[in-house]
């Protein structure tokens, strides 16, 4: 038996339509959510702001839920990709002036990285019309490059596409976990992140602007910081290691590319993000890969059915 293989082999159309509103709901709060963090990196430092996501989202809850029986390592490696380096990496592209809608865009190239991943090290089978919605989902990234001139927003970028592999590769951990409590896992998880982002908070913050940040954090940063830990991760990311786990990495992962949809008309709505032209072809070429992975999913399956015999 191949030992890389995933626990959980879910035939490509087998999301049943429970499954489907839970992604959805997940997606809307992850879209939402870069509003959040754009408005808590007010009045926050990066770091300071994950490191305190993660320890809300651990405490109290890793003294009511057992650690998921899955190996150490595993749930280390877990941990910190899932949530220490994806967050700290995405947390600081923003704070470097990369605009909060096109964050929640770049971020979902973790649905390709994804697909790729899984392909090489799952032996997940990729189709044609998969490779096809990437590279459409890639020009679209290039819209968004071609118009980023400011260095700092530049190095922004650099910083979310390495959130998004850092995701990718956590989606393909999580693949290798047999049936696990999610919430369980996600509080435990946030657990194993804590450490390292506050120490590197402390270390390259300094402790100064860490007491000066906490002194000054109202009642709207603290409520960014609860709806980090509580809705966007023990909620979303508890149900989308449960449905990861269900369903194939690249009929799954390609849902994500709704989040920028959210995110950008969040950050039109709430904080005067300008929409010019350019941002709505780069969300649409993005979205229409999806589209051509998804449609190609259902059409596959459902000439399978049809078929005799099928």
């Amino acid at each position: 038996m191949n030992r890389l293989a995933p626990s959980v082999t879910a035939g490509s159309g087998s999301m049943r339509p429970r499954d489907i509103v839970l992604v959805l709901v997940v997606v809307t709060i992850w879209g939402s959510n870069f509003v959040v963090i754009k408005l808590g990196l007010r009045d926050m430092p990066p770091l300071l702001f994950t490191s305190l996501r993660f320890l809300f989202a651990a405490c109290p809850l890793v003294f009511l839920r057992k650690r998921p029986s899955i190996p150490l390592p595993l749930l280390l490696a877990w941990g910190m990709t899932q949530f220490a380096i994806q967050f700290a990496l995405l947390f600081v592209g923003i704070k470097l002036g990369m605009p909060a809608g096109l964050a929640s865009l770049v971020i979902q190239l973790q649905a390709f990285f994804t697909i790729g991943l899984a392909w090489g090290v799952l032996r997940e089978r990729v189709r044609v019309f998969q490779i096809v919605g990437a590279l459409v989902a890639l020009a679209g990234m290039a819209v968004v490059a071609l118009h980023l001139d400011q260095p700092s927003t530049l190095y922004g970028l650099l910083m979310v596409l390495g959130a998004a592999l850092s995701w990718a590769t956590a989606n393909i951990l999580t693949k290798r976990m047999g049936r696990v409590d999610p919430i369980g896992l996600a509080a435990w998880g946030s657990l194993v992140a804590f450490p390292p982002l506050a120490a590197l908070s402390l270390l390259i913050e300094g402790p100064g602007t860490i007491v000066s940040a906490l002194r000054g954090m109202d009642g709207w940063s603290w409520a960014a910081v609860l709806f980090q830990s509580y809705p966007n991760t023990l909620f979303g990311f508890g149900v989308w290691s449960m449905l990861m786990r269900k369903h194939a990495a690249a009929e799954l992962a390609p849902f994500t590319l709704l989040v920028p949809a959210v995110g950008m008309l969040c950050a039109a709505a709430v904080l005067g993000e300008a929409l010019p032209p350019w941002k709505i072809v780069a969300g649409g070429v993005v979205l229409a890969g999806l589209a051509i992975n998804q449609i190609a999913v259902r059409v596959q399956t459902w000439q399978r059915r049809a078929a005799p015999g099928g």
